[in-house]
């Protein structure tokens, strides 16, 4: 702390994980209303990203370092894939779990398709989507942690992989610690916009 390298790894690590995430956002919950809502859309989509869900895609890593180098794009490429696959099946699920009768409702009252994706299909899969984007997070640390092992020169695996070299146990600590936190601090803040953003939804408490 007093050197400011940790301060320093960590905000390198996390826009990494904020540019993957990001990616993985936009891709996902595109690609899971496109493959929710049409049939077509199901049968171009969800087969391959079924198949890549089905491979260890930490395993992919040299691949990546192939075709991207060993730059900041395979590090940024991994966390997004890894994100990837929660947030297209939690809202995968969720569209196609809305209740049906909700939007026959909506087609009575004369919504248009478009109409009745906005105010009824989407904030019905909302929270699916808001589940896969916390296991989405948590991937996204984890394939990080992975991925800068790899010739990071910055981030908090570079401190990381330095303490390995000089057998500074302490610096791995504190450095693991480090990761954990900022998964536990984004999840919360996920949970914090979901319990804003689902007032609507009455919780289940256990007497």
């Amino acid at each position: 702390m007093r050197s400011g390298d940790l301060l320093r790894g960590l905000l390198v690590s996390f826009l990494r994980v904020a540019a993957g995430f990001g990616i993985a956002l936009v891709l996902g919950v595109a690609l899971a209303v496109i493959s929710g809502l049409s049939r077509i859309g199901e049968v171009l989509v969800d087969p391959p990203l079924q198949m890549l869900k089905a491979m260890p895609f930490l395993g992919l890593l040299p691949l990546f370092i192939l075709w991207f180098g060993i730059g900041e794009a395979p590090k940024v490429g991994l966390v997004a894939l890894g994100a990837l696959f929660p947030i297209y099946l939690t809202l995968h699920a969720g569209i196609r779990g809305v209740d049906l009768k909700l939007v026959e409702a909506g087609r009575t009252l004369g919504l248009t398709r478009l109409e009745r994706v906005r105010h009824i299909i989407l904030p019905g899969a909302l929270p699916s989507l808001l589940v896969g984007v916390r296991y989405g997070l948590s991937i996204a640390w984890l394939s990080l942690v992975v991925g800068e092992q790899i010739n990071a020169s910055s981030g908090l695996g570079a401190l990381i992989t330095n303490a390995r070299d000089f057998l500074q146990t302490d610096v791995i600590v504190v450095c693991l610690l480090v990761y954990a936190a900022m998964g536990l601090a984004t999840d919360g803040l996920v949970r914090l916009l979901e319990a804003r953003g689902l007032r609507w939804r009455r919780p289940v408490v256990a007497a």
